[in-house]
């Protein structure tokens, strides 16, 4: 029997953690009773270093219920790593993966056509959004005009796919080769290769908390990921600088030529123009080839993505006590 295990990275979601905790176990139940999946699969909550009430109510429903599990970084890694903490940390123990958001916008009963997929032989199921009617106009035209851009220069991404997927352990395995610390998994996953599928839904209004991905990180995100698979940014910048080359030998052909005919007219307004757009371009540049440094800067360091500060999922008491045993072994436990 299948073994299943939803992974939930969460970060300050004190108001809207305990309603998701609830549909999650009776998602996991129903899918238990359809011999879908296995009585043994988890639900894993990965607290990315919240300042709220969010570990403590990980903590609580652990103690409550044995099918959810948490683990809590030490610090503030990101969305995508923590991720890759709950995958990574649950691969041995589950045959498939699915990871979602905690604030319940993504339909989490699209979970059941997940697994028919993963039964039929697909590594990787997609959750597509049909529409993207709940979001703000701005942050549906940015998102839009990204996936069009990455596609057009060659990154395969799934368009309005986000984090909502499937992954074979296989894949899962797959995917810890990749060593880089600039992760965007959007793109990285569809680099697997594995035979995958896609499976759409409607995206839900949220229902509680506020959203983590403001339009500014989400414009700072869409450029990690740009920069993080192609060199068509830097290219962009070299043919601007071509280009204004070109446009310079012409202004100074045109120059010389008034001055051969004793047209020319003194003025600083064309030449403080040239040096703005000269000094512009050349700060771009600048700054668009800092961007790529500073990567290879993080890359060279090494450091971990993440650092898991206490591991509900692998703690070895936690299936053989039960009550107030097992309430007091846990806090002896932290």
């Amino acid at each position: 029997m299948t073994i299943l295990a939803i992974v939930v990275p969460c970060y300050n979601e004190e108001d809207i953690l305990p309603e998701t905790i609830e549909q999650l176990r009776a998602l996991r139940q129903q899918l238990i009773d359809e011999q879908l999946i296995s009585s043994e699969s988890k639900i894993v909550f990965v607290d990315d270093g919240s300042r709220d009430r969010t570990w403590s109510i990980i903590y609580k429903a652990c103690l409550r219920h044995e099918e959810v599990k948490g683990i809590k970084l030490a610090g503030n890694a990101g969305h995508q790593n923590a991720l890759l903490a709950g995958m990574f940390a649950v691969k041995d123990v589950a045959h498939c993966i699915v990871t979602m958001d905690a604030d319940l916008q993504d339909d989490i009963y699209v979970v059941r056509e997940f697994v028919c997929k993963f039964h039929e032989g697909y590594d990787i199921v997609y959750g597509v959004r049909r529409k993207r009617d709940v979001d703000s106009y701005m942050k549906r035209w940015t998102a839009e005009t990204f996936y069009r851009m990455m596609n057009r220069i060659g990154v395969k991404l799934i368009y309005n796919h986000a984090d909502y997927r499937l992954m074979s352990r296989r894949a899962v395995e797959a995917l810890q080769q990749f060593r880089e610390v600039n992760m965007f998994l959007r793109g990285v996953v569809p680099l697997l290769g594995f035979p995958s599928a896609a499976v759409y839904y409607d995206r839900k209004e949220r229902k509680a908390g506020v959203t983590k991905y403001p339009l500014m990180k989400m414009m700072r995100f869409a450029f990690d990921g740009l920069t993080s698979f192609s060199m068509m940014p830097i290219r962009f910048v070299s043919l601007l600088g071509f280009c204004s080359f070109f446009v310079s030998v012409l202004f100074a052909i045109y120059v010389l030529f008034l001055k051969m005919t004793g047209h020319t007219q003194t003025g600083w307004t064309s030449l403080i123009l040239s040096i703005w757009l000269v000094g512009g371009l050349q700060l771009m540049a600048i700054g668009l080839v800092g961007e790529y440094i500073g990567k290879v800067y993080k890359e060279a360091k090494q450091r971990p993505r993440y650092i898991v500060d206490i591991d509900l999922l692998h703690w070895p008491m936690m299936a053989s006590c039960d009550g107030e045993e097992r309430l007091k072994k846990l806090s002896d436990f932290l």
